[in-house]
């Protein structure tokens, strides 16, 4: 069966159904790649090293020739991966930017019998593709709200109730704050990131409201794309407001279950903009087991930056949601029927 080039459009309409092979080394693999691909490469990291260092210093031709002897005794168990994975004859594959690894990778399958599409211009071009994506406009709903309001919560909740929720703290795997990390799994990459958040809003419905936790620029050592945040700030939001007493109990009760040298170095992350005192006392407050003590002096620098950036959003997209409550279900009664209010 012979293979076709295809867009990164298509590539990705035909990968909800069928499976996707990326030939890349492991290293690129590991950076980022199409969520749901399986990661069979034509050359390893060192490999990939030799290959292109003889191309810089031979040429194309004894580069082809590196590559076949590297490549070659594996070839076989290459194959045996592929058609473990093309269950039904058909594959996706892709490399870099769509060009030789890819073409011989295609080659050998198709020769096994499968039908093989390959995406054009490679795993760069799908990059291209979902970063325009990402920068699109989008009929979202941000839930703002000062630390400790439950958003992520309130967010779940919603989701329960039939609205369109992406959980970009549950994606990111971090809360946000400089205690997000706590009890999280380790972070994907940047670019990772932005692979499963266009995977995500693909599946949402554009002509109805998408909700979206109010975030900085990154969460943890994780970034938004940069449009896409900037749309972000720029949509409509409703702002739960909730004082320190009511946010308290469940700052509580999440994080003193983790160590104390655990939420120190949490406290030593901002220690320049807590200052010095601050930072002293809170950790002094951890160390002796006065933890809401620590909270209230790490929720007044958290609270006043979070203002501040209030400050900043037009005032005409923000329908502000006063409670002295922390019972979820309640909040985001109160939160939906404040967005019923919200002209499109």
């Amino acid at each position: 069966m012979a293979s076709d080039k295809i867009s990164a459009e298509r590539f990705l309409q035909l990968s909800r159904i069928n499976p996707v092979c990326d030939v890349r080394s492991p290293s690129e693999f590991a950076s980022g790649h199409i969520p749901g691909a399986v990661n069979i490469p034509i050359f390893s990291d060192k490999e990939r090293e030799i290959v292109g260092i003889k191309f810089k210093s031979e040429g194309s031709l004894a580069a082809i020739k590196t590559g076949l002897d590297l490549a070659g005794p594996q070839l076989t168990l290459k194959l045996d991966r592929a058609l473990e994975l093309a269950g039904d004859k058909q594959l996706l594959v892709h490399c870099w930017r769509g060009g030789m690894r890819s073409e011989a990778m295609a080659w050998l399958f198709s020769l096994a019998g499968l039908n093989v599409n390959v995406l054009d211009g490679g795993y760069k071009a799908y990059r291209n593709f979902i970063l325009e994506n990402l920068s699109r406009k989008r009929k979202t709903i941000v839930l703002g709200g000062l630390t400790g309001s439950s958003k992520t919560h309130i967010l779940n909740h919603l989701k329960l109730k039939g609205q369109q929720v992406i959980d970009m703290e549950g994606l990111a795997n971090h809360k946000g704050s400089a205690f997000g990390a706590l009890g999280q799994a380790a972070q994907p990459t940047t670019e990772y990131f932005a692979n499963i958040l266009y995977d995500s809003l693909s599946k949402v419905d554009p002509d109805i409201p998408l909700w979206l936790e109010d975030e900085s620029r990154n969460i943890g050592t994780v970034f938004l794309p940069e449009e896409f945040y900037i749309n972000m700030q720029k949509s409509r939001a409703v702002i739960l407001m909730m004082n320190v007493k009511t946010r308290l109990p469940r700052l509580l009760r999440e994080y003193t279950r983790f160590p104390k040298e655990a939420l120190v170095a949490s406290v030593l992350k901002i220690s320049k903009r807590l200052g010095g005192d601050n930072t002293k006392e809170a950790i002094a407050s951890i160390e002796s087991g006065d933890f809401a003590k620590a909270i209230e002096i790490t929720l007044t620098y958290y609270d006043k930056a979070y203002l501040f950036g209030l400050n900043r959003k037009s005032s005409e997209n923000i329908i502000y949601v006063e409670t002295e409550t922390d019972d979820i279900e309640e909040n985001a009664s109160r939160i939906l029927e404040a967005s019923m209010k919200i002209k499109w």
